[in-house]
């Protein structure tokens, strides 16, 4: 059974107890499997753990999209490129540098611990550092 729970991260300035407690429970709630409603610099996306295939077949299940339709990663920083990604070259981290966060996407080749529902079952993988502090904040806590 699902449940649906709202946690409104519009002020990061605020009360910041209630702020962290909701960005764990958010970042619980990805761990877990389920499936995460987060901004970006652009648009709100529907997030899940990109390394546990079930929870990835989900967002594909809620929105309809096509299975041939690969996902992004979302990563916190450019540190982060190595844990998806092999034979990243020197060029991604001054674009990570120069334009991270924000809306650039790199793709790269993908490391093994993919799964192919993330990638559509290609050998790349999108990888992108949104520019929203809540977002980026749940991210590193799953």
């Amino acid at each position: 059974m699902m449940h649906t729970r709202y946690f409104d991260l519009r002020d990061t300035k605020g009360q910041q107890k209630i702020i962290e407690d909701q960005i764990s429970a958010a970042a619980d709630i990805l761990r877990q499997g389920g499936l995460v409603g987060i901004p970006t610099e652009t648009v709100y996306g529907l997030g899940a753990n990109a390394l546990d295939a079930e929870a990835v077949n989900k967002i594909f299940e809620a929105k309809g999209r096509p299975q041939d339709n690969p996902l992004i990663i979302h990563v916190p920083d450019a540190s982060w490129l190595e844990r998806y990604c092999h034979d990243v070259p020197p060029q991604a981290y001054l674009l990570a540098e120069r334009f991270w966060p924000g809306p650039l996407t790199m793709i790269l080749p993908c490391r093994d611990i993919v799964p192919a529902q993330t990638t559509a079952g290609l050998p790349t993988v999108g990888v992108r550092c949104p520019n929203h502090p809540a977002t980026l904040r749940i991210i590193a806590a799953a």
